[in-house]
């Protein structure tokens, strides 16, 4: 079992990844995978996230690791991208590993949950025409965070 967490500027590799998840154990029967990204629209030209180095990466261990034990997973892989990111751009990889696709993909919608709420990024949206806003939680966001609370594992 492997859990492998970074907080980067460079981009990452979707395809790397996911090939490193599939390799951690011969038990590992289905991989679930979510890559977020900026997305455009409405003028929105680039996005700055700003992190606590050092908080930022145990918060997102920490995450990881529930999620090993809560869906009994093979690997579990977050990285999360700071710094300026143009539209189109990669934010976010989250893949797990498991013996089955259902853990595999329940896992990787839990960590996405509650990476939205409780990891510590701070997000500044870059506009067309100068403007520049800090991104405040939404409560759908909250909300589903939330709802792992009372969800059984897999």
């Amino acid at each position: 079992m492997s859990v492998h967490v970074t907080v980067q500027a460079a981009p990452f590799d979707v395809g790397v990844e996911a090939d490193r998840l599939s390799t951690l154990s011969p038990l590992t029967g289905g991989i679930g995978l979510f890559v977020g990204q900026v997305r455009g629209g409405q003028g929105l030209r680039a996005m700055t996230l700003e992190h606590y180095p050092g908080m930022t990466e145990a918060i997102l261990h920490a995450l990881a690791e529930e999620a090993m034990a809560r869906f009994g997973l093979t690997g579990c892989t977050i990285l999360h991208r700071v710094g300026r990111l143009e539209v189109g751009a990669g934010i976010v990889f989250v893949g797990a590993g498991a013996a089955h696709r259902g853990a595999a993909l329940m896992a990787t919608s839990f960590l996405i949950d509650r990476l939205k709420t409780g990891a510590p990024f701070w997000k500044r949206e870059e506009y067309d025409d100068g403007r520049a806003i800090w991104v405040d939680a939404r409560e759908t966001d909250e909300e589903a965070a939330r709802a792992w609370m009372n969800k059984p594992a897999a």
